[in-house]
């Protein structure tokens, strides 16, 4: 079982802080798709390719736990659950506009390379 929650874990070192929280192969694809907007765990459940939904249980608990997913669930029958991003979590747009960036200019340079 993975053990990603930053609230477990005693750091000084912010990267390995800023890991904790977004680490992982499917954290920034969850951030991905909340960064669109509010989803419902079906939405992203389909827009993940791969992911089963006890990994997905999984990680949108973890995030809940370190402050960067919002889950509100509505009195209803049936059960209507939406998960959207804290302004926390949202603070970590940039962080994965800059990795995205960085990804798109090393592929371009690594092709010749390899």
């Amino acid at each position: 079982m993975e053990k990603d929650s930053t609230k477990t874990k005693k750091t000084s070192c912010p990267v390995e802080i800023t890991l904790g929280v977004i680490g992982g192969q499917w954290k920034v694809l969850i951030l991905r798709e909340l960064f669109k907007g509010v989803k419902r765990f079906g939405e992203l459940h389909r827009s993940i390719r791969g992911i089963t939904q006890k990994m997905l249980t999984q990680q949108l608990r973890n995030m809940e736990k370190d402050g960067i997913v919002h889950r509100k669930v509505y009195p209803q029958v049936p059960p209507k659950v939406e998960y959207s991003l804290t302004p926390l979590g949202r603070s970590l747009e940039p962080i994965l506009e800059s990795m995205r960036d960085w990804g798109i200019k090393h592929s371009k340079e690594g092709k010749g390379n390899r």
